[in-house]
Formats: C-alpha cells, sequence, structure tokens
C-alpha cells in the first residue's frame, strides 16, 4: 500500500462543507445570501480522462474551462476505490475507518440480488445518520439529488429524502445503474416507469450465434430513454425551481461506469477516429457487462455527453443570473474500470498513476477535482503548487461538522482590498456532544510561498496526525 492510501479521507467532505461556511469564513466579502453548491461527480472517472489532465482522445471542453477558470487539484483523494463507501465519506465526513458504509454490500442474504428486481439497493445509511444535505437543510436551503445513490434502496433508512435531501432523482440501487436503460428510476420515492425500455439482464455476453460485426446483434441491449439525460434535465430543472433561495445541488452522474451504453448521436461523434474491436463478453474471467460493436468509441462518446450537460449547467446558472453565486464543483467517486470493455491503457484512464478501481494505489482513489465560483476563488491552473499569490487572502475555515477533527481544514481564496491580507487556519475538534468545536488564528498572509497543505487533497505535513486521528 503506497503512502498516499494512508491519508484521511475527509476530503470531499471538507470541500463541501468550505462551501457552506465561505460566506462567513472571510469577511472582506459578505455575500448577501450563502453560496448555492453544485456538485457534481463521475462514477469511475480516471484521474486522466479530462483534457485538463492531460487527455488527448476524449473531448471534455466544458470541464476543462470550468478548470481554466476556477481550481484544478492534482492531489484530491476519494474516500474510497469503490462506489458506496466513497458516496458515504463524501455525505457524512466519516473515513472508512468510522463510517458505517465501508464496501459495496449487496445484502446478498436477502436473497438472489441480481435477479430479483424487489431487491432492490445496497446497505443503508442508517436512521440518525449526519450528512451534509441534512446541516445545509438546518441553515435554510433547499437540497436536491440527481444520479445514482448506493446508500440505500426504496423504504429504507438510507433513501436520500431520509437523509437531508428535499429532492431525489436517479437510481436507488447500484445494481440497476449497470444499465442505461431501464424500466424505472425513482422520483423521491415514487417509482418512474420508463415507457419504451424493456428489462434486460446488466451483465450477459453477446450470444455466440450473433455477429460481432452487425449493429443489429445489440439491438436488444438498448431502449428509449436514456437515463443519464433524464437525470440531467431533472439536475436543471432543480436549479431553475430553486433559483429563489440558497440550494444544494448534489449530481452523482453514472457516467463512464459500465455498461457501454450512449445514444447514437453521442456515438457518431467518434466516428472513424479508433482502431476498435467489438466487447463480446468478459476477458479472462472478469465481470460481463453488456458487449458494444465499438467499445472505445462508446466510452469517450459517454464522457463527452457528461461533458456536455455539465456544461448546460454551468450556462443555466449564467442564464438566471446566479453564476457568480454558485461554487461548482466536478470530482470522481474513484478510479478508472478495467471491465466491461473499458480500456483504460488505451485511453491512459489513471494518467501518471498505478492502480484502478477497486485498488489503493493512487490510481483507485486520487480523482479529478475542479472547482469554480468566480470573483470569489482565484484562477490558479492547479493546487497544489509552490507559488507566491500576491493579492489574495486564504481563510482556513471548518463548521461544526458531524466526523471532522483536528487537521480537517479546508481553504477558500478571496480578493482582498491590498496586497497584504490574513491567513485563517481553523481546526476542529470534538466536544462533548461529539460534534466539532472550531478554533481558529490568523496570520500575516501572502507567505513567500504557498505551502501543499493549504487545500483539500493530501495533506503530506500531516499525515502522522491524521492517522492517529
Amino acid at each position: 500500500m503506497g503512502p498516499h492510501s494512508l491519508l484521511g479521507f475527509r476530503q470531499r467532505t471538507l470541500a463541501l462543507s468550505m462551501a457552506a461556511v465561505m460566506a462567513g469564513a472571510c469577511a472582506e466579502r459578505p455575500a448577501p445570501r450563502p453560496p448555492n453548491i453544485v456538485f457534481i461527480m463521475a462514477d469511475d472517472l480516471g484521474y486522466g480522462e479530462l483534457g485538463a489532465y492531460g487527455q488527448a482522445k476524449i473531448r471534455t471542453p466544458h470541464i476543462d474551462r470550468l478548470a481554466a477558470e476556477g481550481l484544478r487539484f492534482t492531489q484530491h483523494y476519494s474516500g474510497s476505490p469503490v462506489c458506496a463507501p466513497s458516496r458515504a465519506v463524501l455525505l457524512t465526513g466519516l473515513h472508512t475507518g468510522h463510517a458505517y458504509i465501508r464496501g459495496n454490500d449487496e445484502m446478498a442474504d436477502r436473497g438472489d440480488v441480481w435477479h430479483d428486481l424487489r431487491l432492490e439497493g445496497q446497505r443503508p445509511l442508517p436512521e440518525g445518520t449526519v450528512t451534509v444535505a441534512a446541516l445545509l437543510q438546518e441553515t435554510g436551503y433547499v437540497t436536491g439529488a440527481m444520479g445514482k445513490w448506493g446508500l440505500g434502496g426504496p423504504g429504507s433508512t438510507g433513501a436520500p429524502n431520509k437523509q437531508g435531501f428535499d429532492r431525489w432523482y436517479g437510481y436507488l440501487g447500484q445494481r440497476l445503474a449497470h444499465n442505461y436503460y431501464p424500466v424505472h428510476l425513482w422520483r423521491d420515492s415514487v417509482e418512474h416507469v420508463l415507457e419504451g425500455n424493456d428489462y434486460f439482464h446488466p451483465h450477459q455476453a453477446l450470444p455466440e450465434t450473433a455477429d460481432p460485426r452487425d449493429p443489429a446483434s445489440y439491438a436488444a441491449f438498448s431502449g428509449e430513454q436514456y437515463s443519464h439525460d433524464l437525470i440531467a434535465e431533472e439536475a436543471l430543472r432543480f436549479i431553475r425551481d430553486s433559483q429563489d433561495q440558497p440550494f444544494f445541488l448534489y449530481v452523482p452522474f453514472t457516467i463512464p461506469h459500465v455498461a457501454l451504453q450512449v445514444p447514437e448521436d453521442a456515438l457518431a461523434e467518434y466516428d472513424g477516429e479508433f482502431d476498435e474491436d467489438p466487447y463480446v463478453g468478459p476477458v479472462d474471467g472478469a465481470i460481463s457487462y453488456l458487449p458494444h460493436p465499438r467499445p472505445r468509441s462508446a466510452y469517450a462518446a459517454m464522457i463527452s455527453r457528461m461533458d456536455r450537460d455539465v456544461g448546460r449547467i454551468l450556462a443555466l446558472l449564467v442564464e438566471l443570473g446566479l453564476d457568480e453565486q454558485t461554487i461548482v464543483f466536478f470530482t470522481s467517486d474513484n478510479g478508472p474500470s478495467w471491465v466491461g470493455g473499458a480500456d483504460p491503457d488505451f485511453f491512459e484512464s489513471r494518467g501518471p498513476l498505478r492502480g484502478r478501481k477497486a485498488e489503493l494505489w493512487d490510481g483507485g482513489i486520487r480523482v479529478p477535482m475542479v472547482v469554480r465560483w468566480p470573483g470569489r476563488i482565484a484562477r490558479w491552473w492547479s493546487l497544489p503548487a509552490r507559488r507566491r499569490p500576491p493579492g489574495w487572502m486564504a481563510c482556513h475555515s471548518s463548521p461544526r461538522y458531524w466526523g471532522m477533527r483536528r487537521h480537517s481544514a479546508v481553504t477558500s481564496i478571496s480578493t482582498g482590498s491590498s496586497g497584504v491580507g490574513r491567513r485563517c487556519d481553523t481546526a476542529t475538534g470534538r466536544g462533548s456532544d461529539g460534534r466539532g468545536a472550531a478554533t481558529s488564528s490568523c496570520t500575516t498572509w501572502p507567505p513567500t510561498s504557498v505551502s501543499r497543505t493549504m487545500w483539500p487533497g493530501t495533506i503530506p505535513g500531516s499525515w502522522r496526525e491524521s492517522r492517529r486521528s
């Protein structure tokens, strides 16, 4: 296990809580109302799969612009190398040594969970879990989540509407999310049946009698309603409906998690670009996801379609006059997949890193992270970086957030009125009630260089202390 895998797993929650307290943390720039928060999370997107992180084959212009106009983190770590525990870490602020959800627990003792559609959902978050969404609700935010949940099925204690979200749309369970043409999604606690989508099992190979070069051989693995498109529309609708009050929008997209499925108009954008053979089923005993005649094109097209919808979210914020009132995050839940036709070597999905999804090498947990807040966050190309930032003030702040402990700190940057400002360090410890009690100290800013410990991501100077905390 590499040293980076031992780092604290609270980093993404710290980023969220940074936004929640930003207006109060920097008294020089009081906001008329708390900022809106949009947190977009891809599913199995590798460190090297965005143009802003060196990707040369897959086009992601909107996320690249997000990075160019904000901050690109180069040492940001997810809470786990697999889906459910990573999401639990994000929403609760607890690393996997303390979080209730520590793996993709299908609760197989219930029966044939992979074939019985009545057994939807994984092990749920328990009643009484404190999530960032619930805390934001308490401060007056309207909260919404659209995408893949994975922290409790319908009617369970972990359902989104019981864990701090006013509105929900998408997949409650992870297994059904392996198919982008499901027979239903969930709107809050109501099943939304998708007309035109017929059920087929999401784990099957191409029949041996089928011609892998004939597109008609794959017709059975499609439908009329593409779940990602529906989820994106619901996210846009939530922004429109919530524009007159502070809102927190959590968008855990399912892309690019396999199976490889994408509408033909998106696939056409990559016609003739790659030398590729059909993916017809498992290789070397790997899990079989759905087959596809052009797996490399499908994978790239899926990511580009997600990028398109990130662009639509950004455009809507501008249209509604919310651009400068909204902090936008984009990240991934863990490293890239290696099964189901995914080709991480061809796309250099892990960038320069070792490992992939399900592994605790950097390639499994070090993920892209870009943050943009016009007028409030400096347009630095990447962090950590040793660089002198004249004219900026950094404020470390951390709220009374369940699960945060000493050495948990977050940073924002806002324009100061002069070249010298203050750096404010806030650390949290546990009070008698088990919650954080904040302490703060400030020093003259800027220093001669920016320390790597400034931003959520790795904290090299605190490795030993973080391991003890």
